[in-house]
C-alpha cells in the first residue's frame, strides 16, 4: 500500500497502463495513425523482402535447408566470387582513402586562391555511375586504346606489346569506382574535420609537436568516427557494385552472380543464398568498424569555436596542392571526357588504332532523342525519379518530425530503420523486390490486354521502382530534413499552437517553410540519384519499354553495332541532368552537403 508521499513523488502511480503510456510518449490519436502507416511502409517495403530473402534462402521445398550455404562453403568457384568481391571492395576503400585524406586536409586547413572553385570541381565524379565511365575508359585503356595508340607512336613499345592496363577487368572496376567513390570519402571527412576543436591542436603545437605530430596524435584520433562513416559506405559501394564489372565483362563477382540468377527466371534459390552472404558480410563489415571506433573512444571537452582551423598556404604548398588536386581533377575528368569522346565518333571504324577518333557526329545524339528504344528511357527516369522523389519526400518529412519534435516508443529503431537502406547492398533489396512481389495482385491495372498487376516486376515494374528509388535514397532525404529541424527552434511552433493554429497548419506555415532548404537539398539529391540508379533499374527492369536510362545504356551497349555509341550520348544526357541537379544540391546546402551522406 503506498502512502501520501509515495503517490505525489510518482504521478502516474493511479494511472491505467495505457493513461501511462500516452503521459509518457506523445501518442495522440492522430500521431498514432501516422506512426502506424509509417511503419506499415516499412514493413511491407523493406523489412517483408529482406525477410523473405532469408525464408527463400533457409526454407527450400517445406523444410529448413542449408544445401546452398554447404556449397557456399565448399565450392572454390563461390569462394573466388567473394574473394574477388573483398578485393574489390577493400582497394577501392584504401584508394579512396588514400586520396581523400590528403585531398579533406588541403581544401579544409589552408587558404589559396581557387579553393572553392577546386573544392566544386573535386564533387565532379558524382555526376555519372562508374558503370557509364567504363564504356569510354575501354576506349582509351583497352589493349588497342588511345593511351597503348600512343605509346606505339612514340615508340615506347610496338603493336605486340600493347599493355592491359585493366588487368582483366579487375584494374578497371577499381579505378573507376575509386574515381565515383573518392567524393564520398571526403565529403565525410570534412565533416568529421569541422568537428575537431582548433584549441587541441594548437595547444599540441604549443607543447612542441610538429604539424605531422599533431595530425596523427590528435586530428586523426578525433575524426576517426567520420573516417569510418565514410570508409564502411565505399566498401558497401564497391563490395556490391553491379554495373561496372558487367561493363568491363569482370563476371567473377557476388553482384554480377546474383544478377544473372534474376535473369534466369529467378528460380535457383542459390540467388537467395548469394544475396544473405552478402548482406551478413556487409553487417559484418559494419560491426567490426563500429566495435573498431568504439575500442579507440576519443571525445572533446568542449566546442567553443565556429569556424575549422586554417593558415595561408605558402608558395611551396600551394605547387603541392595545385598539382596534387589538379592531378586528381584529370584522372576524375577521364571518364566523362572518354564518354564524350565515343558519343561523337560516328562508329568502330573511325576509331580504331588511333589515338583520337577521325571524325565526329552528333548521329548518336539524335538518335538518342529520337529513337524508340532511347527517348522512352528519358521519359521513364524522369517519371521514375520525380515521384520516388515525391515519396521520399513524404516520408522523409514525417519521419524526421517525429523523430525531432515527438516522444515516441523505439524512437531510435525507427531512426535505424530508415537509415538501413544506405548500408545495404542494392542488389538484395532489388533482388528482394523481384521475389517477394512476383506474381503478386496486390495492385491492378486495366490494359487494353486485360487486367495486370502493376506490383509485379516480371510484368509492370513501374511501381516497384518508384519505391525501389525512394527506399534506397530516403536517407539522403531524411538526414537533411532532420539537421533542418534540430536547427530551428521548436519555440516558433509552440507559439503558433497557442495562437490557434493546429499542426497541420503549424507545419505547413511554420515548420515547412524553416527548413525549405533542406528540403530542396534533399530532394535534389534524391531525384540525382535516382536518375542514375543501376542495381534497382538493372534487375527489376525486364521488358524494353520500361527500361530507366540505366538499363537502356546497358542494353545499347550489349549490341555489337554501334550500341556502344548511342549508350555514350545516353550516358551524356544523364551526366547533363545529374550536372544540373548536384549544382543545384551544392548551391543550397553549401559547405554542408556532405553530411547527408554520413550513417
Amino acid at each position: 500500500m503506498l502512502n501520501r508521499s509515495e503517490t505525489e513523488e510518482n504521478p502516474y502511480t493511479n494511472l491505467s497502463l495505457m493513461d501511462k503510456i500516452k503521459r509518457k510518449y506523445d501518442l495522440t490519436p492522430s500521431i498514432t495513425l501516422v506512426l502506424g502507416l509509417t511503419t506499415l511502409f516499412f514493413v511491407i517495403f523493406l523489412i517483408y523482402p529482406l525477410l523473405y530473402v532469408f525464408k527463400e534462402a533457409f526454407w527450400i521445398q517445406s523444410k529448413f535447408d542449408l544445401t546452398y550455404f554447404k556449397l557456399m562453403a565448399t565450392d572454390p568457384n563461390i569462394r573466388k566470387l567473394v574473394v574477388n568481391s573483398l578485393n574489390i571492395g577493400v582497394m577501392v576503400t584504401i584508394m579512396t582513402s588514400v586520396i581523400s585524406l590528403p585531398l579533406a586536409y588541403f581544401l579544409t586547413r589552408y587558404r589559396y586562391p581557387g579553393r572553392n572553385m577546386l573544392r566544386s570541381v573535386i564533387l565532379i565524379p558524382m555526376i555519372m555511375p562508374p558503370f557509364v565511365g567504363a564504356i569510354g575508359m575501354q576506349k582509351l585503356f583497352g589493349l588497342y586504346g588511345s593511351v597503348n595508340m600512343l605509346l606505339v607512336k612514340l615508340g615506347l613499345i610496338d603493336m605486340a606489346g600493347t599493355i592491359d592496363w585493366f588487368g582483366g577487368g579487375f584494374w578497371g572496376v577499381v579505378m573507376l569506382s575509386t574515381l565515383h567513390l573518392y567524393p564520398i570519402m571526403y565529403l565525410n571527412i570534412v565533416a568529421a574535420l569541422s568537428n575537431v576543436d582548433p584549441s587541441l591542436e594548437e595547444a599540441a603545437e604549443n607543447m612542441g609537436a610538429s604539424r605531422f605530430q599533431v595530425f596523427r596524435q590528435i586530428t586523426l584520433p578525433l575524426m576517426m568516427p567520420g573516417y569510418f562513416a565514410g570508409a564502411i559506405l565505399v566498401f558497401i559501394w564497391a563490395f556490391t557494385d553491379l554495373g561496372t564489372p558487367l561493363i568491363f565483362n569482370y563476371n567473377e563477382v557476388v553482384a554480377v552472380q546474383i544478377f544473372r540468377q534474376v535473369t534466369e527466371a529467378n528460380t535457383n534459390p542459390m540467388g537467395y543464398a548469394l544475396v544473405v552472404l552478402i548482406i551478413v558480410l556487409t553487417a559484418l563489415a559494419f560491426y567490426v568498424s563500429k566495435r573498431w571506433t568504439g575500442s579507440k573512444h576519443y571525445e572533446m571537452l568542449g566546442r567553443g569555436h565556429v569556424t575549422s582551423r586554417e593558415t595561408e598556404a605558402r608558395w611551396g604548398m600551394r605547387t603541392i596542392i595545385y598539382l596534387f588536386i589538379g592531378g586528381l581533377t584529370f584522372m576524375a575528368l577521364l571518364p566523362h571526357i572518354s564518354v564524350i569522346l565515343v558519343s561523337l565518333t560516328p562508329d568502330a571504324s573511325q576509331w580504331r588504332l588511333s589515338v583520337l577518333p577521325q571524325s565526329w557526329t552528333f548521329a548518336h545524339y539524335v538518335e538518342t532523342f529520337t529513337h524508340d528504344d532511347t527517348l522512352p528511357s528519358i521519359f521513364n527516369s524522369l517519371k521514375y525519379s520525380i515521384f520516388s522523389t515525391l515519396l521520399a519526400l513524404l516520408v522523409g518529412i514525417v519521419v524526421s518530425y517525429l523523430l525531432t519534435r515527438k516522444r515516441l516508443p523505439f524512437q531510435n529503431l525507427l531512426d535505424a530503420v530508415a537509415m538501413l537502406p544506405l548500408a545495404l547492398p542494392g542488389v538484395a533489396i532489388a533482388f528482394g523486390y523481384m521475389g517477394s512481389f512476383a506474381d503478386t495482385t496486390l495492385l491492378l491495372r486495366y490494359f487494353p490486354d486485360g487486367l495486370v498487376s502493376v506490383i509485379d516486376p516480371r510484368k509492370n515494374p513501374t511501381f516497384l521502382l518508384i519505391i525501389s528509388y525512394a527506399v534506397r535514397r530516403l536517407p539522403y532525404m531524411l538526414r537533411s530534413i532532420y539537421a533542418g529541424l534540430q536547427q530551428t527552434s521548436v519555440s516558433y511552433e509552440e507559439a503558433s499552437q497557442n495562437m490557434g493554429a493546429t499542426p497541420i497548419r503549424t507545419l505547413y506555415k511554420i515548420t515547412l517553410p524553416l527548413v525549405i532548404a533542406n528540403i530542396l537539398a534533399g530532394a535534389i539529391l534524391v531525384f540525382s540519384f535516382s536518375m542514375l540508379e543501376v542495381s534497382d533499374s538493372l534487375i527489376l527492369a525486364m521488358q524494353d519499354k520500361y527500361y530507366p536510362i540505366t538499363k537502356a545504356i546497358w542494353s545499347l551497349s550489349q549490341r555489337p553495332d554501334h550500341g556502344a555509341y548511342t549508350a555514350s550520348a545516353l550516358g551524356v544526357v544523364g551526366m547533363l541532368i545529374l550536372i544540373a541537379c548536384l549544382l543545384g544540391a551544392g548551391r543550397v546546402l553549401g559547405g554542408k552537403l556532405g553530411e547527408i551522406f554520413r550513417i
